[in-house]
């Protein structure tokens, strides 16, 4: 099914023992279009910090009314590595925190999820010291192309005949945690209306001009339908995977 990422901001996360706080941005793959975190914001509970929960802490999303339901316990989650936030994620940080969960790394394997095809459902694990986690020496190897759903919204789509409009939510399939779509509003030279691409369009990402260049022409924007979330019995809509 799909998902809009832009309506999953705010809902509130589950465990089995109590809540944990809710969502406030995702973390993703610019090289696999994949989400590879959630962050979350815990409020009070743990002294307003922010945490992350990889796919493998949800498998396929489960919503129980406005709540997602997160397969891991508090007490789990309050003594995982800690991420600096105002700072790139590290591969080495990375590292330290799939070692702590025991759950297999996305980056070794030919597949977007590694050795396996998507998140892995996983029970509980036995939670694990400090000392578990703090043996390796720290790797300088600056970040590990994740980038922000929160930040990339609203970056400007540019083909290569101009500027068509601006990033305004992703699509994504709620069992691979694959983006499937950009949706993307265009400017009133382009009928001012809501499109979706496929990142398979996306050429790169500048994230110092804050734009998105994608192989789009502007007869294929012209003549694209108006993007609406598709039901569960259909799974698609008009883009430009082609």
């Amino acid at each position: 099914m799909l998902q809009s990422v832009k309506s999953l901001y705010g809902k509130y996360l589950g465990t089995s023992d109590g809540e944990i706080g809710h969502i406030r941005d995702f973390y993703f793959d610019d090289q696999h279009w994949a989400v590879r975190y959630v962050v979350v914001d815990t409020g009070s509970w743990l002294a307003e910090r922010l945490v992350l929960l990889s796919p493998h802490a949800f498998g396929s999303l489960y919503q129980d009314g406005d709540s997602l339901l997160v397969n891991l316990t508090r007490k789990q989650i309050e003594n995982s590595p800690s991420i600096d936030l105002h700072k790139p994620v590290s591969r080495h940080f990375e590292e330290e925190y799939y070692r702590y969960y025991g759950w297999p790394s996305y980056w070794e394997g030919e597949g977007i999820w590694g050795v396996g095809g998507s998140p892995n459902v996983q029970p509980p694990l036995p939670i694990l010291n400090e000392q578990a986690f703090q043996g390796s020496k720290p790797r300088n190897d600056g970040d590990s192309h994740l980038r922000s759903t929160k930040t990339v919204t609203g970056y400007h789509i540019k083909t290569h005949e101009g500027a068509i409009g601006h990033v305004t939510d992703f699509i994504m399939d709620d069992k691979s945690w694959v983006f499937r779509h950009l949706v993307v509003e265009t400017g009133h030279w382009y009928a001012g209306k809501e499109i979706a691409i496929s990142p398979k369009r996306v050429e790169r990402i500048s994230y110092e001009e804050s734009k998105v260049f994608v192989n789009v022409t502007k007869e294929a924007i012209q003549g694209a339908e108006e993007y609406a979330m598709p039901s569960p019995a259909y799974q698609d809509s008009r883009n430009f995977d082609d």
